[in-house]
């Protein structure tokens, strides 16, 4: 593996970003999609739930630690001095709608560090948060903007309708990715209609999927277990036979007597040919430039869900990468119409909940929850 301190990333030039044809339509399609998914699960239950990652199976109150004495390219915006923040961390599971936990879908994990001082990116300058918002695979299930506005589309159409059928869908769909995994290969496609694994969700590795800036230089980011309270989780089975919340029960009853330790690491961009900004599908190649480790995050044994907890973070606050440090701005054609988006969700959830979504100034008023 390449020495951290004798990787070269290039720096980061505007013409790396290159918008699609009809990027501003894209954004407008995909935002009245995710507008049709919130409005038709809002009807349904009675109450604004976010169009994507939608259920919860945990939140946790943390601390993010920056190391110290790091290699001078890794030294860059929130990560640019030693120091210890709280955190957020949600996990969750990527439909728009509420479904039992045997349709099994990826996994996501969003972290909110608080009190982060900097020059921030448009839309957040009174903010003090930097998000990171990561999925269990290491692409974005579609290379562009108006790829991923097509596949939203497909989606939409299933919200909430024939949960048996997603169920059965789904047992068939995990055959299946079970058959592709054991000939060396894996489909994010049927991951994403129901194929993944039943596997515990905090032996997962994360990863951000697409880069954003990292001060000069352009990155991804990946969160990965590092205490063997989680890492002994890997691939572990979960039985989700009758039990719709399963995963949020595994969550709980391993907070409830044990903590839990991630790595975040950062992976820059040291070739734009093999690393593009505007090809999500598309791997970064770890012997090119591999994941260094920049900062710790941890969780001690707490009570990992609450419905006090649940209307102070999933109802109150909302983990979009558009709240950043201006050294962490979102990069390509996915970050960028995503930016709308995460503003109509907002206004959606608050106007129709009647419960502001604000970015906390601290941790103190999450304490009791």
């Amino acid at each position: 593996m390449n020495d951290p301190a004798t990787i070269q990333p290039i720096p980061y030039q505007p013409a790396f970003e290159v918008p699609e044809e009809d990027e501003a339509q894209t954004t407008f399609e995909l935002k009245d999609t995710m507008h049709q998914i919130s409005a038709k699960t809002f009807e349904d239950g009675g109450r604004a739930i976010r169009s994507v990652h939608a259920k919860t199976h945990g939140l946790l109150l943390g601390e993010l630690t920056v190391l110290d004495g790091l290699p001078p390219a890794y030294a860059q915006g929130l990560f640019a001095k030693a120091a210890t923040y709280p955190a957020v961390v949600r996990l969750s599971t990527t439909p728009g709608d509420i479904l039992p936990d045997d349709v099994s879908t990826p996994r996501g994990m969003a972290v909110k560090v608080i009190g982060v001082q900097g020059e921030r990116v448009a839309g957040s300058e009174d903010d003090v948060t930097q998000d990171f918002v990561t999925v269990n695979g290491p692409v974005f299930s579609a290379p562009t903007a108006k790829k991923f506005a097509g596949n939203a589309k497909l989606l939409a159409s299933t919200t909430d309708k024939a949960p048996n059928l997603k169920r059965l869908f789904s047992a068939v769909a995990r055959g299946t990715e079970k058959v592709v995994e054991a000939v060396g290969g894996e489909s994010t496609t049927l991951k994403a209609l129901g194929g993944h694994p039943e596997t515990h969700p905090l032996g997962e590795t994360f990863f951000s999927q697409v880069p954003i800036l990292y001060g000069p230089y352009m990155a991804k980011v990946q969160i990965a277990p590092v205490v063997p309270e989680l890492t002994e989780l890997k691939d572990a089975p979960v039985d989700l036979t009758d039990k719709p919340d399963g995963l949020r029960d595994a969550v709980v009853g391993h907070f409830a007597a044990k903590g839990g330790e991630w790595e975040v690491r950062i992976q820059l961009c040291t070739d734009i040919e093999k690393m593009p900004i505007e090809d999500a599908s598309k791997e970064w190649p770890q012997d090119e430039s591999p994941y260094v480790t920049v900062a710790r995050l941890r969780a001690a044994p707490q009570p990992a869900y609450s419905e006090e907890r649940a209307r102070r973070i999933d109802e109150g606050m909302q983990f979009n990468p558009w709240h950043a440090l201006a050294a962490h701005r979102p990069l390509g054609s996915i970050m960028r119409v995503r930016k709308e988006v995460y503003a109509m969700s907002k206004r959606f959830r608050a106007e129709r909940n009647g419960v502001p979504v604000q970015e906390p100034k601290d941790i103190e008023a999450l304490k009791g929850a």
